[in-house]
């Protein structure tokens, strides 16, 4: 099983301090932590200086809660499980199972799933499928699944190629050391 501690940290550093990009859809965040994320976990409208004076305790809560455990990533195969927590946190839980959902279909998994984001006894089993069929492949898949959806980002909003080359290393640092 994946160190939770170790995922985390690695988020962490990925996402540094705070920032307040004008291209930056999210707003202002700290750690990878938006406003309406920090409201949500708090129940009521964050303020910008509570973003900015967010503690590391509070997004690591956040990100264990919210990224990881409640959409029930931590469920998955552990050889997908730290990429797979990296693409919820950047593109949303629905968005990361989506892309397990796909490229378990693409594989070839029996019946097909419903793309449809939603973390499930049938999602698991699939994944499971993929691992023990394309072994280090299934991340392979995954790694490009994302790449495409980057790609997708930029041509959708071009202002958004400011972030490429940052979303483009963040992928690379997954494939690094797989076979």
């Amino acid at each position: 099983m994946p160190d939770i501690n170790k995922m985390i940290d690695d988020i962490l550093r990925r996402e540094g301090g705070f920032v307040d990009h004008p291209s930056d859809r999210g707003g202002p965040t700290k750690f990878g932590i938006t406003l309406k994320t920090l409201s949500n976990y708090i129940g009521r409208a964050a303020l910008r200086s509570e973003v900015e004076s967010l503690s590391e305790d509070v997004a690591r809560d956040i990100y264990e809660r919210n990224y990881l455990v409640g959409p029930r990533i931590d469920r998955l195969p552990d050889a997908i499980q730290p990429f797979i927590f990296d693409c919820a946190v950047n593109h949303g839980p629905r968005t990361a199972i989506k892309f397990v959902q796909s490229v378990s279909n693409q594989a070839g998994y029996e019946p097909p799933l419903e793309v449809d984001g939603a973390m499930g006894p049938n999602t698991r089993k699939a994944a499971e499928w993929a691992q023990d069929q394309m072994g280090d492949f299934f991340l392979k898949a995954l790694i490009e699944e994302r790449r495409n959806f980057y790609l997708t980002i930029v041509d959708a909003r071009p202002t958004q190629k400011v972030f490429l080359k940052g979303w483009m290393n963040r992928v690379d640092e997954f494939e690094q050391g797989i076979a």
